[in-house]
C-alpha cells in the first residue's frame, strides 16, 4: 500500500489564536491614521474573546515609527460586556505610530478559578494545587525575576504544597496580596495573539490644543478722518501693536484673513453691497489685482518685511501666525488672464463666477481642479511654500469642500513631509460625510457645527458624536462667532449669550476661538441675514477696546479666566475624555473632563434669559482620578487580569461618595455629592467650573 501524501501546511487564517475583533481607533479600515496629539490619552478598544473557559485579557502596544515600543498598557472590560476590552495609549512625540493590540489566556487567572470552584466543591483537589505550584514554579524560575517577586512566587508555592489546614485555606494563603499584585503587575500570558498594527498619526500640541483670535490687520489701526469720513487702512506695523492686547487674552494662534492684494473688478461694497465706492477696500476673499496674487501682499498692509515683522513680533508675544489659504480669484488676479485654464469657462467663452444658487459671487472666480490638476498642485504647493519661509506655521484653509479630497490628501501630505509642524483648518460648513472627509485627508483641525448648536439637547448629542463618531480623526474647533456667523442666540441674547458660549466652547473643545468683536459684545445682524451689519469683510472697522475693558463693557478679563483655565487644567486639553451627566432641567448642561488627578465638572445654564434651579446628578466613578499607566478607569469595574476585584480594591470596599469641588469662577468652595442643587443666574455667572477635591 503506497504511503499517504504528506499534509498541506494549514493556509494563512484571518483569525488568530485568540481573535481580536473590531479593534479601534481604526479609519477606513486602516486607509488614513487615526490621530493623536502628544501626551494624549488615546482610547483604544477591542472584541477578544475565545472558545472553552480560559479567562482572556487583552494590552495595547504603542510603537513609533522605528518600530520601537513607547507605551504599554492593559485593557479592561466591563460587566455589560466582557468581550470588549477598552483603554488607552499614551504618545509622548510627534510622528507616525502604530498601535497594536494583544490577546491571551490570563495563565493565573485561569488556574486560579478553576481551583476556587473544584476545591470548593472537593473535586480534583490536589491537581489543582499541583497545577498551581507547577505553574508558578515555572514562572519563578524564568529570566528577570527580582527578589521581592522570587520570595511572593516561593511563599505561595510552600502554601499550596503544605499539608498544615484544609486544600481552601492552603488556596487561600496562597492567594496573598504580595502575589495577586505581583500577578496584576505582570500576569502570566498564554497563546499570545496580535491584531493588525492600527496607523496612529501623533501632531505637535498646537494642533490639538490651542485658542484662536481673529482681526483683520487692515482695521487694526485703522483711523477715520471725523471730517472728510475717509480711512486710512491700518497696516502690518499698527496691527502689530494689537498682538498684545491678544496674547494678553491668552491667546495661542493669531488668524489672518488673506493679506492679499484686493480685486478691483466687481468689487463688493458696504453689506455685500454691489456698489461700491471708490475708497471702499472690497473683500479680502476677492483674491488678486494688478498689485498682484496669493505670493503678493496688499500694498496697504506693507511689505514682506513688515510681514516678517508683524510675525517675529507674534512669536514674541507667545503667538502662532495663521494664515488663510483662500483658493480662489478675482476677475482681475493674473491668473485670470495668465492662466485661464485653471478655471471653468462658460459656452460665452467667459469664466463662471463663484456660486451658491441663487447666490452669486461676482467678485470671486473659483478654481476648476479638473481643467488643470497638476499645474494647480504645483501653484498651491509654491504659494504655501512661500508662505512658510515667512514664519506661517498655520493655515486656514477657505470653503476646502469646493476642492477634490485628492488634491488636499496630497498637498498635506507632501507639505507635513518637509514641514511636520504646519496645521492646517478646515473652514468646511459642508454636509457631514465631506467635513469626515476632510479630515481623514489630513486637516488637522475643522470648523465645526458648534456654532448652531446651543439647546441643551443639541449640545450632547453634538459633543456625544465628535467623542464618539469622529473622535479618532476629526479635531473640531469650537469658534464662537466668525465674521460670516453671528447666530441669532448671540443676536438675542444679550451678555450672558456670549459668557454662556465662550464657556461652553473653551471647556468643551480643547481648540476654541472667536472673532474679534466678540468680547464687546457685537450683536447686530444684517436684516434677513446671519451675519453683522456693517460687515468687516467689507469695511474698516474701529474698535475702542481699551475703552470698553477701562468701563467694564469688555469680556475680555472672562476670556482670558477661561484660557488660563486651559492652560492650568489638562484635563481641558482632551477631546475624547468628555463625559455627560444629567440634571433635571432641560437648560442645565452637565459634563466632566479628567485627566490623571486632573478632574473638571462643567455645569452651565443655556438658557440667556432666566435663572435656573435644579439638581445635578453625577456618575461619582467617573470623577475620580485615576492613573491611566497602572490602573483602570474606576467606572470599569473591571474583572481583570489575575484578580477577581474591582480596579479600586476588593469587592465591597466602601469607597467616598463626597469630594470637594471649587468654583474657578466665583473662587467658592462647596462639598458636593451624586446629587447637588445648583442655581445658575446668567446675569450674575451662567457656569460654574468646579475642580474636584477627593482629599479634603
Amino acid at each position: 500500500m503506497a504511503d499517504s501524501a504528506p499534509a498541506a501546511a494549514p493556509a494563512a487564517t484571518h483569525f488568530g489564536r485568540i481573535p481580536i475583533v473590531d479593534p479601534e481607533p481604526l479609519v477606513e479600515g486602516g486607509a488614513f491614521p487615526a490621530k493623536a496629539i502628544a501626551g494624549e490619552l488615546v482610547p483604544v478598544a477591542a472584541t477578544v474573546f475565545k472558545e472553552g473557559h480560559d479567562i482572556v485579557a487583552a494590552n495595547a502596544v504603542l510603537y513609533d515609527g522605528a518600530g520601537a515600543e513607547v507605551h504599554r498598557s492593559l485593557l479592561f472590560n466591563r460587566p455589560e460586556n466582557v468581550d470588549r476590552f477598552s483603554g488607552f495609549v499614551i504618545p509622548r512625540a510627534q510622528g507616525p505610530h502604530t498601535i497594536v493590540i494583544e490577546g491571551w489566556v490570563d495563565e493565573f487567572a485561569t488556574w486560579r478559578h478553576r481551583a476556587e470552584v473544584k476545591i470548593a466543591a472537593d473535586t480534583d483537589v490536589e491537581l489543582m494545587l499541583a497545577e498551581g505550584v507547577d505553574m508558578l514554579d515555572h514562572y519563578r524560575r524564568a529570566p528577570g525575576r527580582i527578589a521581592r517577586d522570587k520570595d511572593a512566587l516561593k511563599a505561595a508555592i510552600l502554601a499550596l504544597e503544605s499539608s498544615d489546614g484544609a486544600p481552601l485555606e492552603r488556596l487561600e494563603r496562597a492567594l496573598s496580596p504580595e502575589l495577586l499584585a505581583l500577578m496584576s503587575r505582570r500576569p502570566i500570558r498564554g497563546l499570545v495573539s496580535r491584531s493588525r498594527p492600527l496607523p496612529l498619526l501623533v501632531s505637535r500640541d498646537g494642533a490639538g490644543r490651542a485658542a484662536w483670535y481673529e482681526f483683520f490687520p487692515r482695521s487694526e489701526g485703522a483711523r477715520r478722518d471725523p471730517e472728510t469720513g475717509a480711512w486710512t487702512s491700518g497696516t502690518f506695523a499698527t496691527a502689530a501693536a494689537s498682538l498684545e492686547r491678544v496674547a494678553d487674552m491668552g491667546f495661542d494662534v493669531i488668524y489672518l484673513p488673506p493679506v492679499h492684494p484686493i480685486g478691483e473688478v466687481n468689487r463688493k461694497g458696504p453689506n455685500n453691497t454691489l456698489t461700491p465706492g471708490p475708497a471702499d477696500p472690497g473683500s479680502p476673499w476677492a483674491v488678486g489685482s494688478r498689485a498682484g496674487g496669493h505670493d503678493a501682499i496688499h500694498p496697504d498692509l506693507g511689505t514682506f518685511a513688515d510681514f516678517d515683522a508683524f510675525v517675529a513680533r507674534a512669536r514674541e508675544a507667545g503667538l502662532e501666525v495663521a494664515l488663510d489659504l483662500a483658493l480662489q480669484a478675482a476677475p482681475d488676479h493674473p491668473w485670470a488672464t495668465e492662466h485661464p485654464e485653471y478655471f471653468t469657462q462658460q459656452l460665452d467663452g467667459t469664466i463662471a463666477y463663484a456660486e451658491n444658487p441663487p447666490k452669486k459671487y461676482q467678485d470671486i472666480y473659483p478654481i476648476n481642479f479638473d481643467r488643470a490638476y497638476e499645474a494647480l498642485c504645483a501653484e498651491v504647493l509654491r504659494i504655501v511654500r512661500l508662505w512658510i519661509s515667512h514664519g506661517v506655521t498655520i493655515f486656514r484653509v477657505d470653503n476646502p469642500h469646493t476642492k477634490p479630497l485628492r488634491f488636499w490628501e496630497w498637498l498635506i501630505r507632501t507639505v507635513n513631509a518637509e514641514h511636520p509642524e504646519i496645521v492646517f483648518l478646515a473652514e468646511a460648513f459642508t454636509r457631514p460625510a465631506m467635513m469626515a472627509g476632510l479630515a481623514k485627508a489630513g486637516f488637522q483641525q475643522s470648523y465645526s457645527y458648534f456654532t448652531w448648536r446651543n439647546t441643551k439637547e443639541e449640545v450632547e448629542e453634538y459633543l456625544a458624536q465628535l467623542r464618539d463618531e469622529t473622535g479618532a480623526f476629526l479635531r473640531p474647533n469650537f469658534f464662537v462667532n466668525t465674521p460670516d456667523i453671528l447666530t441669532e442666540y448671540l443676536q438675542f441674547g444679550g451678555p450672558p449669550a456670549f459668557r454662556i458660549r465662550a464657556a461652553l466652547a473653551a471647556t468643551a473643545s480643547p481648540l476654541w476661538g472667536m472673532y474679534a468683536g466678540f468680547e464687546l459684545y457685537e450683536h447686530v445682524a444684517r436684516p434677513g441675514a446671519e451675519e453683522y451689519i456693517d460687515n468687516e469683510k467689507y469695511e474698516y472697522k474701529d474698535r475702542d477696546f481699551a475703552g470698553a475693558l477701562a468701563e467694564g463693557r469688555s469680556l475680555a478679563p472672562y476670556v482670558t479666566m477661561l484660557n488660563r483655565l486651559r492652560r492650568e487644567h489638562p484635563a481641558l486639553g482632551e477631546l475624547r475624555n468628555i463625559v455627560l451627566h444629567s440634571s433635571d432641567d432641560d437648560s442645565i448642561l452637565v459634563f466632566s473632563k479628567r485627566k490623571g488627578a486632573d478632574v473638571v465638572i462643567v455645569v452651565i445654564n443655556l438658557d440667556p434669559h432666566a435663572t435656573r434651579e435644579t439638581t445635578v446628578h453625577l456618575d461619582i466613578d467617573a470623577l475620580r482620578p485615576f492613573d491611566p499607566y497602572t490602573q483602570a478607569p474606576p467606572e470599569a469595574r473591571w474583572e481583570g487580569p489575575s484578580q477577581g476585584a474591582s480596579a479600586m480594591g476588593d469587592e465591597g470596599e466602601d469607597l467616598p461618595q463626597a469630594f470637594t469641588v471649587h468654583d474657578e469662577v466665583t473662587d467658592q468652595t462647596w462639598e458636593w455629592g451624586a446629587h447637588n442643587y445648583v442655581r445658575l443666574d446668567p446675569r450674575a455667572e451662567p457656569a460654574h467650573i468646579l475642580t474636584v477635591d477627593w482629599d479634603r
